[in-house]
């Protein structure tokens, strides 16, 4: 028996929609890093990218523990001497609630070719779906555990249901934004 080896056009994505609040950001991060690599399939195959694709909403509603929000700092450089900017999460919080999300991601996922081909299937956003935008195309649909509590993962729906048919074959990250008004 041969090992099975998932090929780019067989793979059928989905779309799932995401609520952060509440959520601890590092048990948030790699459900979604999980999900973009699509280790949570059958026919996750390394080398090929099986994940789906992930909206985030209420980005500022994460939860960090203990004093993180005053003692982590994110670090950046200018490339000048001297140029090391640091700032709290606590700062950032206010600034860019969604880079904070799209970190954690982006450090539990492979820094490579692959790796940024599979960022690309994320959309982190502050606040809940403003009027016309994904989460209201989708639908978020409460899902439960086989105990009763509350997962994560509120609600997918495939991408043909988001927009019209004619759209669907070539439906990517580009026209997501552009029918959303994002940037």
């Amino acid at each position: 028996m041969r090992t099975y080896m998932a090929k780019p056009e067989e793979i059928e994505r989905q779309w799932y929609v995401v609520d952060a609040t509440g959520q601890t950001l590092g048990r948030l991060a790699t459900r979604i890093a999980e999900i973009l690599r699509g280790k949570h399939k059958a026919i996750y195959t390394p080398h090929v990218d099986t994940g789906d694709y992930v909206i985030v909403i209420n980005a500022e509603k994460i939860h960090l523990t203990g004093k993180k929000w005053e003692q982590k700092k994110y670090y950046r450089h200018s490339g000048y001497p001297g140029g090391l900017k640091e700032t709290t999460y606590d700062k950032l919080l206010q600034k860019k609630p969604e880079f904070i999300i799209e970190k954690a991601v982006k450090g539990m996922i492979p820094h490579n070719k692959l790796g940024r081909q599979m960022i690309k299937k994320s959309i982190c956003r502050a606040g809940t779906s403003s009027s016309g935008s994904a989460t209201e195309r989708i639908g978020i649909i409460e899902r439960r555990n086989i105990n009763g509590s509350r997962c994560t993962v509120l609600g997918y729906r495939k991408a043909e249901n988001l927009c019209c048919q004619s759209q669907a074959s070539s439906w990517n990250r580009k026209n997501f934004r552009k029918l959303n008004g994002c940037r």
